[in-house]
């Protein structure tokens, strides 16, 4: 690794060595699947192929609130990726997502399976077809997309900027940290300002801009994610916190956060979910699919 003070790139830049610290083995220049794997389909019409990650919990709690509202047709199995191990390179799910990233949804609901990529577009896409945690009201459903475009396009700067270069990358490099340090806390405090005067983010009624938004920043200000919380002074953003452990508290994000989660308390981990009987039935042999 070069000295980045006297660091000049190259006129062509060549992949010439891993990047990516902690998560090097899922980062690589070029697209496509790298061996044949199919996908695994289970008994219902929605299934979903995640990770407990922040972008995956957010379509694991979408499902888990539907299911909660009575709509009985958003039953699912989700199905474990391990990104670390390559589960998004295979042929089956680089079909369904030639991104090659979690969470990608098949709904098989219809005459033909239609698949459903990127987790912004997966909470549009359910919102829609249910009819709910989407404002019917044009300037009201405005501003909640508004604000799931936002975390969309904000979220980068928080997780592979901020997240990375201060808690994965294997040097500290202090510019990049103040750089994306700077930029996190703008972020933070963009919301904390406007949910000072907002119970959730598109007003009054619980959306899909909360469900985009909570898995990442609530993990943050709650210190579930980088262990940043103190080097960014996360208490200080009182309106945040208040709007995050208030979501954090509805029984359907607590299942929602738990479905295929690999890591943390085990009690807390519920790595594949074929049926709403799972969350009670939990056993040392399903938290080791």
């Amino acid at each position: 690794m070069s000295d980045s003070a006297s660091y000049s790139p190259p006129k062509v830049w060549t992949w010439e060595q891993p990047s990516g610290g902690a998560f090097a083995s899922i980062n690589r220049p070029i697209s496509g699947a790298t061996h044949e794997e199919d996908l695994p389909v289970g008994k219902h019409p929605l299934q979903l192929y995640s990770l407990a990650t922040p972008n995956g919990v957010k379509v694991t709690v979408m499902l888990e609130e539907l299911l909660a509202r009575g709509y009985s047709g958003a039953e699912y199995d989700a199905w474990l990726i391990r990104i670390t191990e390559g589960d998004q390179f295979g042929s089956g799910f680089v079909e369904i997502n030639p991104n090659s990233k979690i969470p990608a949804l098949v709904d098989r609901s219809g005459s033909a399976p239609r698949r459903v990529f990127e987790s912004g577009s997966i909470l549009l896409y359910l919102a829609e077809k249910f009819g709910a945690f989407l404002p019917s009201d044009p300037a009201k459903r405005t501003e909640a997309l508004n604000w799931l475009f936002w975390q969309m396009g904000s979220a980068p700067f928080l997780g592979g900027g901020f997240g990375h270069f201060y808690s994965y990358a294997p040097i500290k490099i202090e510019y990049a940290i103040n750089r994306f340090a700077m930029e996190a806390k703008r972020q933070l405090d963009v919301l904390d300002r406007h949910l000072a005067a907002h119970e959730f983010m598109a007003g009054g009624d619980y959306s899909i801009a909360d469900m985009a938004i909570w898995p990442w920043y609530s993990g943050l200000v709650r210190n579930e994610v980088y262990g940043a919380a103190e080097f960014l002074d996360a208490p200080s953003y009182v309106h945040l916190n208040r709007w995050a452990n208030a979501i954090a508290e509805r029984p359907a994000v607590k299942r929602g956060k738990m479905v295929n989660r690999t890591s943390g308390d085990p009690a807390r981990q519920l790595r594949e979910r074929h049926d709403a009987s799972d969350f009670d039935l939990r056993t040392e042999d399903k938290l080791k699919v």
